[in-house]
């Protein structure tokens, strides 16, 4: 059995994106946004759920924007362009599930930048298994 404390995992994480778990349908992944930094602009052809812990933000999905703060959960369906934004003065500390896997398991990328360019390079696929 797989057990976090996924408040306080996220929280311990300065990492842009940890894989904490990755299934056959589901993947679970935590993220840490730093302050005046974003996602980046992006469309998956997988559901999303993020759900934020800490901080403050803005969602924008599908051409709709709406503030985001601690205890907020946004849906991102497949196919919507969507980016996440920290307009606060704290990094934005989230948790959130693909559905199917949309990166590597076990995938660790410390920054944005090393994110953007192991995904480019195509070195953060999901499973195939």
């Amino acid at each position: 059995m797989e057990h976090f404390t996924i408040a306080t995992v996220a929280e311990e994480s300065a990492d842009f994106r940890r894989v904490l778990w990755t299934g056959e349908h589901t993947q679970l992944v935590i993220m840490t946004i730093p302050v005046d930094g974003e996602i980046g602009e992006e469309v998956h052809d997988v559901d999303q759920i993020l759900t934020f812990v800490s901080g403050t933000g803005k969602a924008k999905v599908g051409g709709q924007e709406k503030n985001v703060a601690q205890g907020d959960l946004v849906v991102v369906p497949a196919g919507k362009k969507h980016n996440f934004l920290n307009t606060g003065v704290n990094p934005l500390v989230l948790y959130t599930v693909y559905g199917p896997p949309e990166h590597a398991d076990k995938a660790v990328h410390k920054t944005k930048e090393e994110a953007d360019a192991l995904e480019e390079a195509g070195k953060d696929e999901p499973p195939t298994d």
